[in-house]
């Protein structure tokens, strides 16, 4: 099994914001799968999916963005997973929008979330699955650019491209020996 994270903020205000794409990409899965969040547990909305051939446990922290470590760090110690077994989906200021990057190891790369859970795993050869937001013209306002909401034509451009993208990076991870 493999434990997929999704990196966002909970509650209403916050959907279809770009710091909530993580969410966003595992609302998708789930859906592809026909499955919805049902569950909490380890402070998180989780699911199990059967996805193109594989088990994932899909995960959305519910402790907000700056504390996911916490859920993260439950859920792996309960399941016994490995580092390889973990995939954190977030979003990337410093991608293009729509740009998909996959990376493993490393460090948090100024992602707040990402942080947080190298600070209570003390783990980083865990896949991170980057989704490019783009980033402000004054770094002055990247907190306003985060917490704004996609417009529609971003929301197609997410849904019918970036996410498949995503998909296939995905793929590429779990069929990794």
């Amino acid at each position: 099994m493999h434990l997929v994270v999704g990196l966002g903020n909970p509650g209403t205000q916050y959907e279809l914001t770009r710091h909530n794409v993580g969410f966003m990409f595992l609302d998708e899965l789930a859906e592809s799968a026909g499955v919805h969040f049902s569950q909490t547990k380890f402070s998180a909305h989780i699911c199990k999916i059967r996805w193109r051939g594989f088990e994932l446990l899909l995960l959305k922290p519910q402790t907000f963005m700056n504390l996911s470590g916490g859920s993260v760090l439950e859920a792996v110690q309960f399941y016994k997973l490995n580092p390889k077994d973990v995939i954190v989906v977030f979003d990337d200021l410093d991608q293009a929008p729509g740009a998909v990057r996959l990376r493993v190891g490393g460090g948090h790369g100024g992602h707040n979330g990402v942080r947080d859970i190298l600070a209570r795993w003390g783990q980083d050869a865990f896949f991170r699955l980057k989704i490019g937001i783009g980033k402000p013209e004054h770094k002055s306002a990247t907190a306003n650019w985060v917490l704004a909401k996609f417009n529609t034509n971003e929301l197609d451009e997410l849904r019918k491209v970036t996410f498949n993208t995503a998909c296939t990076r995905l793929e590429e991870i779990l069929k990794r020996p």
